[in-house]
């Protein structure tokens, strides 16, 4: 996890967390204690998802609770960086307009998709 950020807008401090390897049932116990630890930390939480792997429908359930349970926190949760494997998740489940973020695939997985 990186230190605490300022936004750009300086609406609230935000407090970024970046997910490596794989999102999955395999992962989902100590990846949900992370999450839920990141949502305490301030008021916004931006997780970078460059650097994820893979996804399954455990992983996605993490993202959906985490953002649920930043609503009921009035705190705001930002995906940031998908990963293609991230962005084929989200598209075949056609979820990724539910999070409310824009689809932006992090640089590399960008150059590597033509």
């Amino acid at each position: 996890m990186n230190a605490e950020t300022e936004r750009k807008d300086g609406a609230r401090p935000l407090h970024p967390l970046r997910i490596e390897g794989e999102m999955t049932i395999y992962q989902a116990a100590e990846l949900k204690q992370t999450l839920a630890s990141a949502l305490r930390q301030g008021e916004a939480l931006e997780i970078d998802l460059s650097a994820v792997g893979e996804i399954d429908a455990a992983g996605i359930q993490l993202l959906i609770a985490a953002k649920k349970s930043a609503q009921a926190a009035g705190k705001e949760l930002r995906l940031v960086a998908h990963s293609d494997a991230v962005v084929e998740a989200f598209e075949l489940l056609d979820i990724g307009g539910w999070f409310g973020d824009p689809l932006v695939m992090a640089p590399q997985a960008a150059s590597h998709s033509n």
